[in-house]
């Protein structure tokens, strides 16, 4: 796998910088972390946010809501969304856009680790005024 090279303080913050022209390697160094939700930033520009997040077995995403409009892209395992009551399975390859506002949590309930992107259209820090 090709990676690039990322300063400790960048990880240490959860922050992998994506420079144009070089690849990041999305399965190097997933972070997970033994209790609750891992995550990183890989984007985070004005009109996107873009975020890759990690649950091992039995771990969640809170619940909350959207603050923008969402794709989950899971790279790797499987995890269930509950979109507003509804729950749907998503597993490595698949997208699954969700609407702004949506109230909405993710769990892993398999036995292998899941890794997924998160991208947020526009960047949050752009919706205050919708809230």
């Amino acid at each position: 796998m090709r990676a690039i090279l990322v300063t400790a303080a960048a990880l240490a913050a959860g922050l992998v910088a994506a420079e144009p022209g070089k690849p990041v390697a999305l399965l190097d160094q997933v972070p997970y972390r033994d209790e609750g939700m891992g995550s990183r930033k890989i984007v985070d520009e004005k009109h996107v946010l873009m975020m890759q997040a990690a649950l091992k077995p039995g771990q969640r995403v809170p619940e909350h809501k959207a603050n923008s409009n969402v794709h989950i892209v899971v790279l790797q395992g499987a995890v269930i969304v509950n979109l507003a009551g509804t729950e749907v399975a998503v597993r490595a390859g698949d997208l699954l856009p969700i609407a702004f506002g949506t109230q909405m949590h993710i769990r892993n309930d398999g036995q292998e680790n899941a890794t997924f992107l998160i991208v947020k259209t526009p960047n949050p820090s752009e919706m205050t005024a919708q809230k």
